[in-house]
């Protein structure tokens, strides 16, 4: 498997290629759709694999607060996955740049580890979210990514890990590449 590894402060920065389901992180994060039902691509993967419980939170959850707004996260058991929570974010549609989506893209990967802190999480993992049907470009989104992650974890310096998750070997050199510009 193809692995990366930094660290900055006390937290170590992980990216690999893989399947975001089979982490052994405490908490995997879903890109989710607003209504929080499962649907196609990490979405559909996490809630097949994870089975029928996250679901019922889910559903829970939006009885409560209606649909999930893009740049929000919420969390729930992870079911029968190895994590033990999943975190459900929802990324922005492309739209060609003009509707605020680097911002609410920004958003979903802060509102995620936002929400791991609150709950004690220390290791998360992360799928590259909107990149797929969502189609945001991959090369803006790792830069967006790696930046609010990174920002993040200089500031709390709480995490012991934070991982990266591509599931396709062109995603996981596009990451490779960003962290490489970082130097």
């Amino acid at each position: 498997m193809d692995r990366f590894e930094t660290k900055i402060n006390n937290t170590k920065i992980t990216v690999l290629q893989g399947d975001i389901t089979q982490q052994d992180t405490e908490a995997v994060v879903n890109a989710a759709n607003s209504s929080l039902m499962g649907g196609g691509g990490v979405d559909g993967a996490i809630h097949r694999r994870g089975g029928p419980r996250i679901l019922e939170e889910c559903r829970k959850i939006v009885e409560k607060i209606g649909h999930l707004e893009p740049g929000g996260a919420v969390i729930t058991t992870g079911g029968d996955l190895k994590a033990g929570f999943v975190i459900h974010t929802v990324g922005p549609f492309w739209r060609g740049g003009t509707k605020s989506e680097e911002i609410i893209l920004k958003n979903a990967y802060l509102s995620s580890l936002a929400v791991a802190k609150e709950h004690n999480i220390k290791t998360i993992s992360f799928p590259s979210i909107s990149t797929g049907a969502y189609r945001f470009p991959i090369n803006s989104a790792s830069r967006i990514a790696v930046d609010a992650c990174i920002k993040y974890i200089i500031k709390h310096n709480y995490f012991e890990e934070v991982r990266f998750v591509l599931f396709s070997q062109a995603d996981y050199k596009v990451y490779l590449d960003t962290f490489g510009s970082k130097k």
